[in-house]
């Protein structure tokens, strides 16, 4: 199953694909050569279509639990001063996505939205220690009356030009379900409650919708 987001660009890139094996079929000679660029080309149609996989997953909703948005690598566990939303110190959790990665965003706790908002910016890598204040990203919050308040920010890297988000005020969001699209590697972060019980440790692979990143403390 493929994502909607990559619909177009599946259609596009496989059309371009098979007229390039027609041309190379027809106008190269050389069968070494035409080989090896019809090997390049089925290897990029094979990345667009593994970027925009959209594997189906079994969220267990919970809303004691705070899962995975994304899937990825955590690289940052912290607290921190959370100036846009709720200004107070809370507890971050970054989890990094490769290109290779799953880039769709669920929502990690059901609830009511109560805040989204999108910010253009800069494409720094997804890593730097601005890229959460400078670059594009959304910041969405979702509250329920088990957990409180949960802000998971989509950061756009140095290759994604192009964040989707979902989520609109007071749309009812569940757990596990699709929150946006980040095209071409990123990462998103969560903005916790102090008390929070972290379950999860750095560089610790992480499958969005299912592995649980907190509970309520």
């Amino acid at each position: 199953m493929f994502h909607k987001e990559g619909h177009k660009i599946i259609i596009i890139t496989l059309i371009f694909v098979v007229g390039c094996f027609l041309l190379a079929d027809t106008y190269i000679g050389q069968a070494w050569l035409r080989t090896v660029i019809m090997i390049g080309l089925l290897l990029v149609l094979i990345l667009i279509l593994q970027f925009f996989r959209n594997p189906k997953r079994h969220s267990v909703i919970d809303d004691k639990h705070v899962l995975s948005p994304v899937d990825g690598k955590v690289v940052v566990i912290e607290e921190v001063f959370e100036k846009e939303y709720f200004k107070e110190k809370r507890l971050q959790v970054s989890v990094f996505m490769s290109p290779l990665n799953v880039h769709v965003t669920r929502y990690p706790i059901s609830g009511n939205v109560i805040f989204s908002k999108y910010h253009p910016g800069k494409y720094l890598v997804a890593w730097h220690p601005k890229a959460s204040e400078e670059n594009e990203r959304t910041t969405v919050v979702v509250e329920n009356e088990t957990y409180g308040k949960v802000l998971h920010r989509q950061i756009a890297g140095a290759l994604a030009k192009r964040i989707v988000n979902y989520a609109k005020l007071n749309n009812k969001a569940i757990q596990g379900q699709d929150s946006g699209f980040i095209k071409f590697g990123s990462r998103v972060d969560l903005f916790l409650p102090l008390d929070t019980k972290i379950k999860v440790k750095l560089n610790q692979k992480v499958s969005g919708g299912e592995t649980v990143i907190a509970e309520k403390g």
